[in-house]
């Protein structure tokens, strides 16, 4: 199994999901974060004052596959978060060694 990671473009999630979603994908947590690479953040105008913006509004969503989901997945996030502009994200993926379903106890791939 493995973890997928992606910091998106916040208005890119629900693209992301419904690619998700098309490509048989069900599951994934969607957390609000701020961060910065390449892109380095911008200059506001805010009241006659100029101030630096370093971290900029993003999305990281988290998803746990199984192996043969991942090539899948990473084709739909890709497709529908890619805008072509500097600033459009990354995907990580790691290793997950044990899952287990609080629920009922299930554990790896069927709890997921």
């Amino acid at each position: 199994m493995k973890k997928v990671e992606a910091i998106i473009k916040p208005f890119k999630l629900d693209d992301v999901r419904e690619a998700l979603s098309a490509a048989g994908i069900t599951g994934m947590t969607a957390i609000e974060v701020k961060g910065f690479g390449r892109q380095k953040g911008h200059t506001e105008l805010y009241r006659g004052a100029e101030y630096v913006v370093d971290f900029l509004p993003k999305v990281k969503i988290e998803l746990v596959l199984a192996d043969d989901q991942i090539d899948a997945c990473l084709e739909a996030i890709t497709n529908a978060a890619r805008t072509g502009k500097i600033g459009d994200g990354k995907i990580f993926i790691s290793d997950v060694e044990r899952v287990v379903r609080i629920r009922t106890g299930e554990e790896n791939e069927a709890a997921v």
